[in-house]
Formats: structure tokens, sequence, C-alpha cells
């Protein structure tokens, strides 16, 4: 499998990554052994996981995995922090205290020293942004983390923190949402990620599974879609417009003589500054399905046409950026 270099930093990563976001809840510790398995020899090795996965019962799992079924230096270990679990429910903290207190506790639960990418989940707007920068800091001037990035933030809060970080240590990757279903990142965020070297790595390149092409008559009994904790995650790309986009995929699938899921994914992995397509396979059939698209250069008139079909609205002041109408 391709390996990517993550920005302007040294770090390399495979085009294709793993998420565990159903380990230990939907995905046993058997079904998770075969996945990494598969996905470390086919060429993958970026394993993406977060504190907050199962409350924390994810990482705890890899981490047991790491130490017997694949070595731990053979795979590029990214994990997220900035939402902890209270009473009242999940609650968004990127204080100092509460960063470098989960990252402590992800490498517990992962048995390692140190992850090679440690991301903020998502951005604290009551939290002082100099703060969460120093956390940061403190992670990779510590060895607890090798490179540090963003989740889910827009593009002008992406730019503060990588004012804030440079020269050392540096911001390396922005993980967002993307795929032919959700493209809104390319109205800024894209355009952010590369005017200051950022990688992007893709979360639910699949469009939540919807670009399957799984659901286009029924909701299978096995699906997402049909569990009572992950339905209401599946559900707004279970309508018309997403329908379309679907079809189009479909068709485009059927001329090539490849599966929906494998267009979906080499057009993603094909879009500027994108390093890593986050995979959230469940089962080890799902993922055998998806690596096939690393073999797959989509034809130019293809990619033309899905781009038309899906393409979001840009308007003022993003168009005078991208020079678009």
């Amino acid at each position: 499998m391709e390996q990517r270099q993550v920005g302007r930093t040294g770090l390399r990563v495979s085009a294709l990554g793993l998420g565990t976001m159903t380990w230990s809840r939907d995905t046993d510790e058997h079904e998770a052994a075969e996945l990494l398995r598969d996905f470390v020899e086919a060429g993958g090795t970026l394993v993406d996981t977060s504190a907050s996965y199962a409350d924390g019962g994810a990482e705890a799992l890899l981490g047991e995995l790491l130490t017997g079924v694949v070595p731990r230096q053979d795979v590029i270990l990214a994990t997220r922090a900035g939402v902890r679990r209270t009473a009242a429910g999940p609650v968004v903290d990127a204080s100092r205290g509460a960063l470098l207190d989960s990252l402590d506790a992800s490498l517990r639960r992962l048995g390692t020293d140190h992850v090679d990418l440690w991301l903020l989940q998502s951005p604290d707007p009551r939290t002082p942004v100099h703060e969460t920068a120093d956390a940061l800091r403190t992670a990779v001037s510590s060895g607890r983390a090798r490179y540090v990035g963003l989740s889910n933030h827009p593009g002008w809060a992406t730019a503060r923190m990588a004012g804030l970080l440079d020269p050392e240590p540096g911001l390396a990757a922005l993980e967002v949402e993307y795929s032919l279903l959700a493209r809104g990142i390319e109205r800024e965020v894209q355009p952010a990620a590369a005017a200051l070297g950022l990688g992007l790595l893709a979360w639910s390149p699949l469009g939540r599974g919807v670009l399957t092409g799984k659901y286009r008559r029924t909701v299978p009994a096995d699906s997402r879609a049909a569990s009572a904790h992950l339905a209401g995650f599946v559900q707004p790309y279970l309508d018309a417009a997403s329908a379309a986009v679907v079809d189009a995929v479909v068709t485009a699938a059927e001329g090539l003589d490849r599966a929906p899921l494998e267009v979906a994914l080499a057009w993603v992995t094909a879009r500027p500054q994108v390093c890593s397509a986050v995979l959230g396979a469940r089962t080890a059939a799902q993922l055998r399905g998806a690596l096939a698209a690393t073999s797959l250069e989509l034809p130019e008139e293809i990619v033309a046409a899905l781009d038309e079909v899906t393409r979001p609205a840009i308007g003022y002041p993003e168009r005078l950026v991208t020079g678009r109408d």
C-alpha cells in the first residue's frame, strides 16, 4: 500500500487507515485481531483510535493486540483527546490538565510510551487557545507524542493553532469528515490545510457506510443504520440528495466493473492534501473489500462527473479565493 507524507512533516502513513470506533463494542477481540492482522499484511500502517471510543475500550483492545498480534513498531498510532465523560454526558475539555491526563491514560491503555500522532478532537471555546497549544507542545517535548494535530476544526481555528505552534513543534495534520457526501471542507478547511502545509486524514470516507450502496433499497439488519447507538450517525445521509450521489457512484462502479466503495475511496484518496482515508470497517470481510480500492485510479471523466454531481455550494467570501461561481 502507498505510504504518504503527512503535510510537510517527516511522518508517513498508509493511504488507507484503520479506524477503531466500533472496537470492544460492536467489534470483539477476535474480529479486531483479524482486522489488524489483515490490514498490516496489506501494507497498512495508520491505526486511528480515540480516548472517547467505548470510554477507552477501543484503545485498551488495541493495546492488547499490539502485544501479540502485530508488533507496535509496525503501526503508526493516532489517537484523540479533548472529550471527557461526565455524569451529564460527554463534555469538550481542551484544558491543559484534561488533555495531558487523557494522553497519559491513553498511553497506559495502548501499552506504549508514545503515540505517533495525537489529535485534539474538537474546539473548546471555554479554554484559552494558548493553554491548549501549550498542552500540545508539552506532549511533544515530553516524548509522549511524536506529532500533534487537530480534528473537526474549522479553517480559521486551524490557522490560529498552527500559528501558536510554529515553528516548534508545528501542526502536522487535520482529521475531518470527507467523502462524496461530505465535501464541506472544500470551502475553507482544505484551502487552509494546503496553505499551512497540513496533511488531511479523511474520516468516514464512505459517507458513514452509505456510499457502499447497501442502503439503496432497505436498511440491512446488521448495519449501523439498524443499530440502536449508531442509527443517528448514519441517518443524515439516508435522504434523497444522498441517494442521487449513491446512484452516480454505483453507475461509475458498474462501468469500471468495480465495487461502489472502491470508487468512493479512490475519489477521496486522490483529493488534494489527503494523506489517508480512515476506514471504519467492522469486519475483516468489509476491510478486504475496501483494500481493493488501493489499485484503482479513476479515469478523469468519471472524476469530473462525480465532482459535478457532488460539488458543494460556494458563496461569499470563499468564492473570492477559489475563483468559482
